[in-house]
């Protein structure tokens, strides 16, 4: 199973993006939510699930969408599933590390 990733560096912080393949493009709607899974936001390539996944150990800031990456990232204890939101049935998780320094 492949998935976008993209990966880039926000000041200090690793935004890794992770999307279902079938999500590249689409535009959900639920309520007063509007999210666009956007190509330039989320397509820095594909990748295994497995990989992309791995790639959330060195990041800071994780933003997914799809059923599959979701999911994965549940089974494997990134994401407690009471954190997900679904629009439009879609799962969509992040995930934030917070680091302190004095």
């Amino acid at each position: 199973m492949e998935v976008y990733v993209n990966l880039k560096k926000v000041g200090r912080n690793v935004l890794l993006t992770i999307c279902d393949c079938e999500m590249l493009g689409r535009t959900l709607k639920e309520g007063k939510i509007v999210f666009h899974v956007k190509n330039e936001f989320y397509n820095g390539g594909k990748v295994s699930v497995d990989e992309a996944l791995d790639m959330i150990e060195n990041s800071t800031i994780v933003n997914m969408v799809g059923k599959n990456c979701v999911e994965k990232a549940i089974s494997k204890g990134y994401v407690h599933p009471e954190a997900v939101l679904h629009i439009e049935g879609v799962p969509h998780a992040q995930i934030v590390k917070l680091s302190f320094s004095s």
